[in-house]
């Protein structure tokens, strides 16, 4: 057990040097190339902090191992609204752009509801609940839309762009890829870890997804999205989190179920409302203040959903 908690640490510091790496180069890249901070927060941060989720998806799909799955990514999505942009705000209250709040916030939300209804046949249909093939290539269709939809906001204002960075470009391509090769190893040492104590421990498989296992493969966003606030990168700490959660559910469960068909357990429908409620909430607090700003006191109810969220689980496993 010693050797596993050290090994956590390990992978934690690994975490924290690997977000700051990610986050200057990105930056740096994005002012050089005349990119919004959003943009390179929406693609290349967002999709490389999910790194860790799609190694531990790709595993758990082949070993069938369902509960981990859909724990992970559903788990993954509530700890990075709720806990994340939680801390986040709380670190320094997040301006956001106008295109998130009306377009990537609803992608978000939309994206929950559609899995909803690919996941729920049960309840819709009468039938076994799974998430099949079939409807793994439906929610890919939709992650191409969503890389085209990014890709047509490259050109476009999304952010003030200054010229500041000093460095050579190869050397700020170094730091982003020294940065998400560090931020997948820590992530992986982290929930390899977590996961062998929380089973010494005798805690559920679900559990173990909806908890450990989402909070883990999470961590990297924490780690950007903290480091990202600190140095005022506003756009790449919400970019980080919308832009991974739509990653997330569009791209790692497609790529999930055209490995293996999942077998879907309606019990996390209740962890899909929460995430569905906490993105209108976010949506809703952008308009609260009419500053477009996730301000502190939003920021802590997030975080005290999340935690009070997280005791509630434990006290029913329990």
């Amino acid at each position: 057990m010693f050797l596993n908690i050290m090994l956590l640490i390990a992978g934690l510091v690994i975490l924290i040097y690997g977000a700051d790496w990610l986050v200057a180069g990105a930056s740096a890249i994005a002012k050089k190339m005349n990119v919004s901070d959003l943009a390179i927060g929406l693609t290349i941060v967002s999709f490389g902090t999910s790194a860790p989720e799609l190694v531990v998806n790709t595993f758990a799909a082949y070993q069938g191992n369902a509960d981990i799955v859909f724990g992970n990514v559903i788990g993954s999505n509530n700890f990075n609204l709720l806990a994340i942009l939680g801390i986040t705000g709380l670190v320094s209250p997040l301006i956001v752009q106008k295109s998130t709040v009306w377009k990537e916030i609803p992608i978000s939300l939309f994206a929950v509801i559609l899995l909803f209804f690919l996941l729920n046949d049960e309840i819709l249909f009468g039938g076994p609940s799974f998430l099949s093939r079939y409807d793994g290539f439906i929610l890919l269709a939709f992650f191409i839309g969503f890389l085209f939809y990014v890709y047509k906001q490259l050109g476009a204002d999304n952010g003030e762009v200054v010229h500041e960075s000093q460095k050579p470009t190869w050397m700020l391509w170094g730091m982003i890829i020294g940065g998400l090769t560090g931020l997948v190893l820590g992530g992986r040492l982290v929930v390899t870890n977590a996961v062998n104590l929380a089973q010494m421990l005798g805690v559920s498989e679900k559990i173990i997804g909806l908890t450990i296992v989402a909070a883990g493969t999470s961590l990297p966003e924490l780690a950007t999205s903290i480091v990202a606030a600190m140095k005022k990168n506003n756009d790449i700490a919400v970019g980080n989190i919308v832009g991974s959660n739509i990653f997330n559910i569009f791209f790692i469960l497609a790529a999930s179920s055209i490995i293996k068909p999942i077998s879907y357990s309606i019990a996390f429908n209740l962890d899909l409302y929460l995430l569905a409620a906490g993105t209108i909430f976010l949506f809703a607090a952008m308009f609260i203040s009419g500053r477009k700003t996730l301000d502190r006191w939003e920021a802590a109810v997030l975080l005290s959903v999340y935690i009070g969220y997280t005791v509630w689980l434990v006290m029913k496993e329990l």
